[in-house]
Order: C-alpha cells, then structure tokens, then sequence
C-alpha cells in the first residue's frame, strides 16, 4: 500500500475509533468526556491526513504551511469550539480559543521546522560523507 493511502488509512482509524467512543460516552450521558473524546478524534484525523502536504516536493514551504493552516482553521479549530475545554460565554472565549489554536500552531510549527531543518541537515550531511 502506497504512503498516501496508509496515512489517510491511518486518519480514518483514528477518527472513526475516537468518534465511537466519543458517542458511546454521550449515550452513556458523560457529555463531557464524549464531546472532548470527539474532538480529540478529528484533531488527531486533521493532524495525520494534512502532514502528506509536507510530501508535496513542487510546492514551496510557505505554500505547504499556508494549505496546512488553511485545512487546520476549518477541522481543528471548529473541534476546538465544539470540545467543551473552554469557556465560551462571551466574546473573550472565543478570542481566547483562536489565540490558543495560533499560538500552539505557531510553536509546533517552529519547532518542527527547527527539528526537520537538523535533521534535513544532517542527512544532507551523511550523504555527502
């Protein structure tokens, strides 16, 4: 099986298992487990199926990361409103949940570009040995 097809093989495992345990709480009527297990679900979907962006060898790294964040601002951030984590009686919740998806989004993305830039670096290096 070709590396796409297992990783989006991968997404839907992880979001169709999440998502049943999730429901099986919210039948059970523990709605916050179930809400949170849901939303735990569709972020880690979300997370696996875009990193094939990053396998896109023709498309430049701002390219890769603005399709990334694109496609995390409609999956991630709804899950994150909908997960019952944070307050969302005013206008601040929310900011609140958008400053939390942006900075956490900002520092993955910093230290992955840190980690992966090493090691791009150092494989670079061995083959050059």
């Amino acid at each position: 099986m070709k590396l796409p097809m297992r990783v989006m093989l991968s997404a839907v495992i992880a979001l169709v298992v999440m998502t049943s345990i999730g429901i099986a709480l919210l039948v059970q009527g523990d709605e916050s487990n179930g809400r949170s297990t849901i939303a735990v679900g569709v972020i880690v979907a979300a997370v696996i199926a875009t990193s094939l962006i990053y396998r896109v060898e023709r498309w430049s790294l701002v390219r890769q990361s603005a399709v990334h964040f694109a496609l995390m601002t409609v999956t991630v951030l709804p899950a994150l409103f909908l997960s019952g984590w944070f307050p969302l009686e005013d206008v601040w919740g929310y900011l609140a949940v958008v400053g939390v998806f942006l900075g956490a989004g900002a520092v993955l993305w910093g230290v992955l570009y840190v980690v992966f830039g090493k090691l791009a670096r150092s494989t670079a290096g061995a083959a050059d040995a």
